[in-house]
């Protein structure tokens, strides 16, 4: 089929969508390099933090392995009640604000072509009506012209009279020309970062006080108990972390709103800053304080609240965060939204927890090791997170504008570069952990369980990769609904396959159970969009250049 000259197919599978224009995935077109432009710092940023509670880890590391392992149970659960809380928040404020910021920009482009037509109009109208020229009227007295004020205004059409002196160039409809009904005193006017910020503060405080009355009952339930020689450290360590919790919540919904605005150097900037305070003060506190566990908590925490006060400094400076109404917050919307991801977090994370979990179970000298690896296999997949947080910001944004073939291309772009990424990291990990193992642990015991998890860590880099950027592409198209249910039945079968092979294989087992979690994820992105169902059914008969 033709059509103005230019030769369509139309994708009669749509899986064979994921393979369009493969030969142009490191292409710097114009797509390219606004994915780049915000995927990069994006990556460095969710980086950052895995990175420094790498350094953690190597620095409570030289404390001993049961101080490894405790700290190694505490990052666990605190991370599980931060996902549940965190993730939702974070990604809903990423669609919303590029949603609402697209449509305002659409709207004030509108807005001020109008203006621009009124401005030429008047301006066309003025000159007409030019007054005649001194030496013009001399000429004219010379020749016994009329110059009589009452001919003059005969000489005026009526309607020409009212568009001189009704009319003003700074004026429509009563509104200036220079109004920004989006912006006020040149700050965007966006509710949903004012609702995100709201709902972050709530949910910090909640985590917090949660997390420091239930953490004894919580470190049991990961099989720490009290005679443990972990439960201790475990629980210091557990219970300083929760006063951080509101920081957490707060700068990462402030995250959110800035990736929507497709500004992820911002959020980079501040978490450096903030990790670089956290690995310079670890140090000072596990050591020249002779704080141990506690140290490093407090070193953490503080980090975390000057990353959310470099943030609000700097959202302050572009949105006002007081919206003119109350009624412009949308609890509503999030809310809706937000329970539907608050499943699906819930169901992803506790796979994680239920491996660490299990991990626990087999003594401190193996979850050292499992924790070791663990932090490293979330540290290098959340690099992927970086071509997910572009996907999503640019999607949300092309869907605003109903271009789906925007859509559709950074979709599969991002999809082709998470697969190339994966295999760069699989290479990188496993060459890294090989040779610097030695880092995190000097008890040999530790070091020869990390090397039998190294395979795995390795070679699931492409699976993961994929799975994470396929979260992007689901939420830019918000398609939250069947985030949450897919993951449900993943994590209903992952959750049977770990506790069967924890029990049958050990170290091995757990580690193969993750294995088989992150290869549904990815098989349940692929279904949804391969099939085009759902936001993608579009995709099934759309014709396609």
């Amino acid at each position: 089929m033709a059509e103005n000259g230019a030769t369509e197919t139309k994708w009669k599978m749509p899986l064979l969508v994921f393979f369009r224009d493969a030969r142009h995935i490191f292409k710097m077109d114009e797509l390219g390099s606004e994915i780049l432009r915000i995927a990069v710092p994006a990556a460095m940023a969710l980086a950052a933090d895995p990175i420094a509670s790498l350094i953690d880890t190597a620095f409570i590391g030289h404390l001993g392995p049961v101080e490894i392992a405790a700290v190694g149970v505490a990052i666990a659960i605190f991370n599980q009640a931060s996902k549940v809380t965190i993730f939702p928040l974070v990604s809903i404020t990423t669609s919303f604000v590029a949603e609402e910021d697209t449509v305002q920009k659409v709207s004030n482009k509108e807005s001020q072509k109008g203006e621009d037509l009124e401005k030429d109009k008047s301006s066309k109208i003025t000159e007409e009506k030019e007054p005649i020229p001194e030496d013009e009227m001399l000429e004219k007295l010379e020749k016994g012209t009329s110059t009589n004020n009452d001919e003059e205004k005969d000489s005026i059409p009526n309607d020409d009279c009212k568009a001189v002196t009704c009319k003003s160039p700074s004026f429509t409809d009563g509104k200036s020309i220079n109004d920004k009904p989006t912006k006020k005193n040149g700050k965007r006017n966006i509710p949903s970062a004012s609702t995100a910020l709201i709902v972050g503060g709530i949910l910090g405080l909640v985590q917090a006080i949660l997390l420091i009355f239930c953490a004894k009952p919580l470190l049991h339930i990961m099989g720490v108990k009290s005679d443990s020689p972990m439960h201790t450290p475990a629980r210091k360590y557990l219970t300083l972390r929760a006063l951080g919790s509101p920081a957490v919540l707060l700068s990462l919904a402030m995250q959110g709103v800035f990736r929507g605005f497709k500004d992820t150097k911002t959020p980079l900037y501040a978490t450096v800053a903030g990790d670089v305070t956290n690995i310079i003060l670890d140090p000072i506190f596990i050591f020249t304080c002779r704080l141990g566990v506690s140290g490093a908590a407090i070193a953490h925490v503080l980090s975390q609240y000057l990353i959310s006060l470099i943030l609000l400094w700097r959202l302050m400076k572009k949105v006002d965060l007081l919206p003119p109404s109350a009624k412009d917050l949308q609890f509503s919307r999030f809310l809706k939204n937000g329970f539907l991801l608050l499943a699906r977090v819930i169901a992803a994370t506790i796979c994680v927890t239920l491996a660490a979990s299990r991990a626990a179970r087999l003594g401190a000298t193996p979850m050292a090791a499992f924790q070791v690896c663990l932090q490293v296999w979330l540290t290098s997949s959340l690099l992927a997170d970086g071509l997910a947080v572009a996907g999503q910001a640019i999607i949300a944004c092309a869907f605003a504008e109903k271009d789906y073939q925007k859509a559709t291309t950074a979709a599969t772009r991002v999809l082709q570069m998470s697969f190339v990424l994966g295999l760069g990291l699989a290479a990188f990990v496993a060459a890294g952990l090989h040779f610097g193992d030695g880092i995190f642990s000097k008890d040999p015991h530790v070091l020869h369980i990390i090397s039998i998890g190294i395979p795995f860590v390795a070679a699931t880099q492409p699976i993961n990769s994929i799975a994470f950027v396929f979260d992007g592409v689901n939420f830019g198209a918000s398609d939250f609904a069947y985030s949450a249910y897919s993951m449900v039945v993943v994590a209903i079968v992952s959750v049977a396959v770990i506790l069967f092979l924890s029990k049958t294989g050990g170290f091995v087992g757990i580690w193969v159970a993750l294995t088989i979690f992150m290869g549904l994820r990815t098989f349940a992105g692929v279904w949804r969009m391969g099939t085009g169902t759902g936001p993608w059914k579009f995709l099934r008969g759309r014709l396609l250049p």
